[in-house]
């Protein structure tokens, strides 16, 4: 039962001034108690209970994202441990993620709210970043890890181990490791493939590589991806779901594995998978 809910947005889109105010108002009439995160609070009445975003899912029942696939991949490193489903609604552009629209999310809420809505359940990544054999830094995504250059003119030599077997020295601008939801991300504009979202697998695509060998890789869910980048002549970054970045020193190393959090996208009833590919891909179109 869904007794409290989250609001999330993108800042400065002026369209939430218009959805916001009545979403809230909905919500308060079905006897929900609406929390919003630091980036609505402006949007809403003086006496919204006002959470850091951060904090906000150890709050609510439901968490309804306003914006793009990027809030709702901030949204869902903010989830923790906590398994709290996400309604994403589209107020950005391509919004491959966050794909119920407008029309669709008061019809939606009435399902939800009703539990008779249908969730996807989507695996994250956790990447560390290992320095003198310790964790420096730890982050999960939902979408990617990509280690990439700074220098536009040189190439990246690396090497790539699975499970401690070792894949083979890389020579490329760089790497992405995705997850299933981030297989129609920067991976499938590197030339991955798209990877139903039910599978538990990441993908291993190097960026523009030198070698025609060097191809997309499937590996389970299972595997342990390290990263190793002291061949490398050039300063080598890691970033994760393209918002949070980190440059690695010598001799760092990078590991990937499979996230214990899971993140669970409200869907519409009759939307499928396919479906979104076709629309907002124009799959089978071009």
């Amino acid at each position: 039962m869904i007794r409290t809910a989250g609001i999330i947005s993108k800042p400065n889109r002026e369209l939430l001034s218009s959805v916001v105010p009545p979403l809230v108002e909905w919500l308060r009439g079905r006897k929900i108690e609406v929390f919003v995160d630091q980036e609505t609070q402006e949007c809403v009445d003086p006496g919204a209970l006002t959470v850091a975003r951060e904090a906000l899912a150890a709050q609510v029942d439901l968490l309804i994202v306003l914006g793009g696939d990027g809030t709702l991949l901030s949204a869902a490193r903010a989830l923790g441990s906590h398994k709290v489903p996400i309604l994403a609604v589209n107020l950005g552009g391509l919004g491959f993620l966050t794909s119920v629209t407008l029309d669709e999310l008061y019809p939606l809420l009435e399902q939800v709210v009703a539990g008779k809505h249908r969730t996807s359940e989507r695996m994250m990544l956790d990447a560390s970043i290992l320095r003198g054999g310790q964790p420096a830094e730890r982050q999960c995504a939902l979408n990617d890890a990509v280690a990439n250059k700074a220098a536009l003119s040189r190439m990246l030599d690396f090497d790539v181990h699975v499970d401690g077997n070792h894949v083979g020295r890389y020579r490329a601008d760089g790497l992405v490791v995705a997850t299933p939801t981030g297989s129609t991300a920067y991976s499938l504009a590197a030339g991955g493939p798209i990877i139903d979202p039910d599978l538990d697998a990441f993908v291993i695509t190097p960026i523009c590589p030198h070698m025609l060998t060097n191809r997309p890789l499937v590996v389970p869910d299972t595997a342990r991806i390290d990263l190793d980048f002291t061949a490398a002549d050039e300063p080598v970054y890691i970033t994760l779901d393209g918002q949070i970045g980190f440059q690695l020193k010598p001799q760092d190393h990078v590991t990937i594995t499979k996230s214990k959090s899971r993140v669970a996208l409200v869907r519409p009833p009759s939307k499928t998978y396919f479906e979104v590919l076709r629309s907002k891909l124009k799959w089978g179109e071009r």
